[in-house]
């Protein structure tokens, strides 16, 4: 099987044409958990498959390392649009790409012929709590206490495609992320998990965040998780309509419109032919 490894800010990803094939969700999800160990094969944070679309250019399918399917992914999104586009899948700087979280409206920006940098659609998210989803009687869940180990955290949770958590610190610590970040994840408050956004202030153009990352763990950057951080910290006033976001493992540009639009690079790693 051929295929492409990429990042986008760290967010690493094996991409394959799957437009040609018959298998069925369930072999994804086990090839996913194979391809994406870094022991036993290439190693990623998800697998990317191109797959037909009746109603758009080409659709995303998603698998998180563990084997769960994702709504979607920010980063994969960026690193998806250029396998397909390098490899003349759409060869179009405007286009559609479906996803399980509706169809996303794609802008490649080019330097010299090359991929500079991928702006996306990332639609406008949602605050209520059932679409989280949050159990709660309250219709939103923002700056929430809840009690996490010895630690009492004040959460906001906004559904960005996927679930979404941000808390907001003062500095960034990565052990604390790995402590609490996955007893957030999987609290029972959170029925389908969630991923959860460690952010730092920076001002009012700039903010730092660390993800855990449901179904993954501690990544180097999460485009989704970096655009509900921006969403959550311009409705409390944090911050403004347009924001740098910067994980470990780089930096996208997030603006707050009429919908959401997050532009950032796609970087191609490798690539080769996978034995499954």
């Amino acid at each position: 099987m051929n295929f492409w490894k990429l990042h986008g800010i760290g967010n690493d990803f094996i991409a394959i044409d799957g437009r040609f094939d018959n298998k069925q969700s369930f072999e994804y999800s086990n090839l996913a958990k194979k391809v994406c160990h870094r022991r036993f094969s290439v190693g990623a944070d998800g697998l990317l498959v191109v797959k037909k679309s009746e109603t758009t250019d080409v659709e995303m399918v998603y698998y998180n390392a563990d084997g769960s399917r994702a709504a979607m992914c920010g980063n994969g999104l960026r690193c998806f649009v250029k396998f397909v586009y390098d490899n003349n899948i759409v060869k179009k700087e405007e286009f559609q790409v479906a996803t399980l979280d509706g169809i996303k409206n794609i802008n490649v920006n080019l330097k010299d012929g090359e991929i500079e940098s991928i702006k996306v659609n990332m639609g406008k998210g949602s605050f209520l709590a059932k679409d989280v989803p949050v159990l709660t009687e309250k219709e939103n869940f923002i700056e929430e206490k809840i009690s996490i180990l010895d630690k009492e955290f004040k959460v906001s949770s906004i559904l960005m495609g996927v679930p979404h958590t941000v808390i907001f610190v003062d500095e960034l610590n990565k052990e604390e992320v790995h402590k609490y970040g996955k007893e957030i994840e999987k609290n029972n408050i959170f029925p389908k998990g969630t991923n959860v956004n460690f952010v730092k202030i920076e001002d009012n153009k700039n903010i730092s965040v660390y993800t855990w990352e449901r179904g993954c763990g501690y990544t180097l950057g999460c485009g989704t998780g970096m655009t509900a951080s921006a969403i959550i910290s311009n409705f409390l006033g944090k911050t403004e309509k347009s924001v740098s976001v910067t994980s470990e493992g780089g930096c996208v540009k997030i603006d707050i419109d009429e919908f959401i639009y997050m532009t950032g690079p796609s970087k191609k790693i490798c690539e080769g032919i996978l034995e499954v």
